[in-house]
Order: C-alpha cells, then structure tokens, then sequence
C-alpha cells in the first residue's frame, strides 16, 4: 500500500512538471507552429518605397496609409510627414462635402506642422505648410484668406530657395505672386488696416517667370499649363499663351483631375485661336477654283 502510493505521488509530480513546461512554450511561443509561420514586420524603406510606388499609380488613399503606418512606428519621419500632408490635400480636395474635406485639410496642416518641426529648412516641409494655408483658405472667410496669403509667403520662398529644382514649389510661388498683385482695393485696404499691410514684392511679372520655370521643370503637367495661360492672357500676351495652350493639347490626360483641365486647356486654346485669327488645324482645306 505504501508502494502504490509512492508511485502515485511520484506519477502526479511528473504531470505537474509536463505541464508547466507546456505552459512556458506557450507563453513563449517556443517550439509552436504558429510562431515559425508568424511573419516578420515589414520594414520602414519597404513601406516607403510600397507608398511611393502608389502614388505613381495614382492610388493616393492606399499610399497615404502606407505612410501613415509608417508614422505609427516612427512619429518624426520626415518624407512620410510631408508626403503625408500632401496627399490628405489631394484627397481632400476631391470631395464636394465641406465637413469631409476640411477634415483632411485640418490633418495635411497637422503633418505639415510636424515635419517643419523635425526639419525647419527642409524645402518640403515649408512647402507643406504653404500648401496647407492656402489650401485650407478656401474653405474660410475673405479675411481667412488674406491672412493666409500673408501667412504663407516666407515659407513658399523658403522652399524655393531650399530646392529651386521642384516644379511644385516654383509654380506655388507664381500663384502667390499673381493672387497677390491681383487684390483689389478693398483686399489691399483691408490688408493695410488689419494684417499690418500687403504681402511685400508681389508682381505678376514675377509670377510669369515662376510659372514659366515650373513649366520648364515639368512641361507635362496640365496644371502648370493652364496657370501660365491665364497669367499670359491677363497680360495680354496672347500668342505665348496659345504656344503653351498647344502644348497642353499634346498632353494625355490621365486622372480625372486631368480631364478637367484638359478641357479647359482646349477652350482657352480655342478662344486665342479665335483671338489671332489662327484657322483650326481640323478645318477641312478651302476647294480650289
């Protein structure tokens, strides 16, 4: 009797011991299946480079959460921060409702902000921020407006200074030259009485030769097209204008986005046609006599 006990106390020791030691493998995961098969973390440059090659494919919303899984795992890097901010902008401005939209113009603010704090002299960064201003101005009052056409000025010249090879932040600034010396007296009064005066060295002189770079550093983009255009034809200088509007009709459009502008390239373009008498080149040949 006292053997049989011996065995039966040695047999519930052993089992306790076996199952202490399954306990700890799997609160470990050592030596389980699930473990091995558990796949490793993706990479920060994977991400980035999974990110960018979205926004080549036009994907802007699959693009923007790549970066911003990015951000979840690193809150100051620096090119999804940046990144970040302009995509909430594109996407943002594709909405008709203003809630949602200025819900994603609030959060471009936001990254933009962030990555000026982790590089105050990154050309990136302060075009964010100027981006963002004007941007998120459309949305508030005439004041809301002039003040951030004031506000953003050192940063759209900071980020042209920083990268004068960036198309983007040139014809940024030939849309604030222009908008600038095209206030009228009540904005220009209402500067002096409230914003402690206008913007200092706006010309649309300057505005010409800044979306005339942008349009050499990236002479596909319909965007820069159509902006030169209508600076040309403010000045009346109409033949440039039908040059660059001629170019633009060569441009395939691609996004939605581009189709708009195409077609608005094209009635431009057909208005200088009209203007210097230039014959449309799908106009059938006058019979001979």
């Amino acid at each position: 009797m006292g053997s049989s006990l011996r065995v039966g106390l040695l047999f519930l020791v052993l089992l306790l011991v076996g199952r202490g030691k399954t306990a700890r493998a799997q609160a470990t995961g050592e030596g389980t299946e699930a473990n091995a098969a558990q796949p490793a973390p993706v990479s920060i440059p994977k991400l980035l480079a999974e990110a960018r090659v979205l926004q080549r494919e036009y994907r802007e919303s699959e693009a923007l959460a790549k970066y911003e899984e990015v951000l979840a795992r690193d809150p100051r890097r620096y090119d999804a921060l940046w990144q970040a901010s302009l995509l909430s902008m594109k996407i943002g401005g594709r909405y008709s409702d203003e809630t949602r939209k200025n819900a994603y113009f609030v959060l471009a603010r936001q990254y933009a902000d962030r990555s000026l704090a982790v590089n105050p002299d990154g050309a990136e960064a302060n075009y964010a921020v100027a981006l963002s201003l004007v941007t998120q101005a459309t949305l508030r009052t005439a004041y809301g407006r002039l003040y951030a056409y004031k506000e953003m000025q050192p940063y759209v010249f900071m980020a042209v200074a920083r990268r004068p090879d960036w198309a983007d932040a040139w014809a940024l600034l030939g849309r604030w030259h222009f908008r600038v010396d095209h206030y009228n007296i009540l904005e220009r009064a209402f500067s002096s009485l409230f914003l402690g005066g206008m913007p200092n060295g706006a010309s649309s002189r300057k505005a010409v030769d800044a979306l005339v770079r942008a349009h050499q550093l990236d002479p596909k983009r319909l965007q820069f097209c159509y902006d030169l255009a209508r600076v040309h034809i403010n000045r009346k200088q109409f033949s440039r204008a039908y040059k660059v509007l001629e170019e633009a009709n060569a441009i395939q459009p691609i996004t939605s986005e581009d189709l708009e502008l195409s077609r608005r390239c094209r009635l431009l373009y057909d208005q200088m046609r009209r203007k210097l008498k230039i014959s449309s080149p799908e106009a059938p040949a006058a019979p001979s006599r």
